[in-house]
């Protein structure tokens, strides 16, 4: 693995991480997503490894790149006809140095091995960006829930939870959703989970209901929090968001509430789409329309285009982000911009993009963005924001008390500019100013490094 252009490190740090990553990929065959995450991080750690040797000599590289567990099981259910399937549940409980593994569940049929542990191994560093106290894990399985029945979605939820249950707990393992995986998810999970166990522990699952355990702000945590941190990036840069003309991929959770953040801070935002296509609205995305479509009649963006009338158009198989814009928020899946989409964002003028999915950014689309100047969020830093408020729902679980949106959003804003700040400062200090992408690896990777030090060999 030779490191990237225009970055240096003793010969004995390079051998280091390329013999690490020549061994990931021996050890770990056919899982190219996981290969990328650990490539991205491992390429930004020379500068660190140099000034600290004393993480080379206890092996940590070694030991941050292997999950501590790796749970693979059997999830047989019965649809609506009484026909039976069998799908296959994940759960990577990859580093619980800082705290009880957490990360979301995804439900969705491309979900495999490789797909759950590059997405845990994001979580650790993306966890230790917000400061909590919550180690790195991921799950989930090829279930598609899309087009099945509630009772199907139950019985499926019923049968995954009835294996995992086991490995959980509020003080072990704590999962959430991602995609896929929604209130009514959570709801059945944790309904199965109680029956199971025979106690009500509420911090075993963030995402709950308001009504029953979870946290006010929650659904919206994940995109406001990637605006928050664009605001942070742009602040330093003498702009806000005023004014500024966004597009927004995907449709689901993450993406519905980095429209209405943006729009509340005063963007005009005129993009959403979903694996069919995108919509472009010139007078800008009607939140409530798009609420009603997605969140009520769980339909498709082309419904939303239909419904709003002239000033929206439905590309179907187009890319978002052919549309002109000054900020672009990818918040659907990983690679979905590539380095085409880079050059022509760039050529239209992009000032910024914020990464509301996990690696939704192919690495040549992220250098080139770089080298143009733009400003470059990272997901495991501008996305933190869901798993935030999931510490934060873990925290009113244990003190059995409730906290009002004003009091979430607050905490919500000050833990996304400590990690933009964080980011920022760190790059600094390791002589790359302004590498978003530096500055979050090498701050997660010194704070969940400082830990396994203290704890021995674990």
């Amino acid at each position: 693995m030779p490191l990237p252009p225009g970055r240096s490190a003793s010969p004995a740090t390079e051998t280091v991480l390329n013999e690490a990553f020549d061994r990931i990929l021996r050890r770990n065959p056919g899982e190219p997503e996981f290969h990328q995450a650990v490539k991205e991080v491992l390429e930004t750690l020379a500068p660190v490894l140099d000034r600290r040797p004393e993480l080379l000599d206890a092996k940590i590289i070694e030991r941050i790149t292997e999950p501590e567990r790796q749970i693979i099981f059997r999830v047989p259910w019965q649809d609506d006809k009484g026909e039976i399937h069998v799908n296959r549940g994940f759960r990577v409980e990859f580093n619980g140095a800082l705290g009880p593994y957490k990360g979301g569940l995804r439900f969705h049929p491309t979900v495999n091995l490789g797909v759950i542990k590059f997405l845990g191994f994001e979580q650790i560093f993306k966890n230790a960006l917000t400061g909590l106290n919550i180690g790195g894990g991921k799950g989930g399985s090829d279930f598609d829930p899309r087009g099945r029945s509630d009772d199907e979605v139950m019985r499926f939820c019923q049968s995954f939870m009835t294996e995992l249950h086991r490995h959980l707990g509020e003080h072990t393992d704590v999962p959430a959703g991602d995609i896929g995986v929604g209130a009514r998810e959570i709801g059945y999970l944790f309904g199965q989970y109680r029956r199971l166990v025979n106690r009500w522990e509420a911090g075993v699952l963030t995402g709950k209901g308001i009504g029953w355990g979870g946290s006010a702000g929650r659904p919206e945590a994940t995109g406001y929090g990637s605006v928050l941190f664009t605001a942070e990036m742009l602040r330093l840069r003498g702009e806000d968001l005023e004014g500024q003309q966004v597009v927004v991929s995907g449709s689901g959770n993450v993406s519905i509430y980095t429209v209405e953040k943006a729009q509340a801070m005063g963007a005009n935002v005129v993009t959403v789409s979903d694996s069919d296509g995108y919509v472009v609205d010139e007078k800008g995305i009607d939140l409530a329309l798009l609420k009603e479509v997605k969140q009520v009649r769980r339909g498709r963006v082309g419904d939303y285009a239909e419904l709003r009338g002239p000033s929206a158009r439905y590309v179907p198989g187009g890319r978002v982000w052919e549309v002109p814009a000054d900020i672009a928020f990818p918040s659907a899946t990983e690679n979905e911009l590539n380095s085409d989409d880079a050059v022509t964002l760039i050529r239209n003028g992009v000032k910024a993009v914020s990464e509301g999915a996990n690696m939704p950014t192919t690495p040549d689309a992220v250098r080139l963005f770089q080298e143009a100047g733009v400003a470059f969020g990272p997901g495991k830093a501008a996305n933190a924001g869901g798993v935030a408020v999931s510490g934060l729902e873990m925290a009113q679980n244990a003190a059995r008390v409730s906290w009002t949106f004003e009091k979430v959003e607050a905490e919500l804003t000050r833990i996304m500019k400590a990690v933009h700040d964080k980011c920022h400062e760190t790059a600094e200090r390791y002589g790359s100013p302004g590498d978003y992408v530096k500055g979050a690896n090498i701050a997660g990777f010194e704070r969940v490094s400082d830990a396994i030090l203290a704890q021995g060999l674990t």
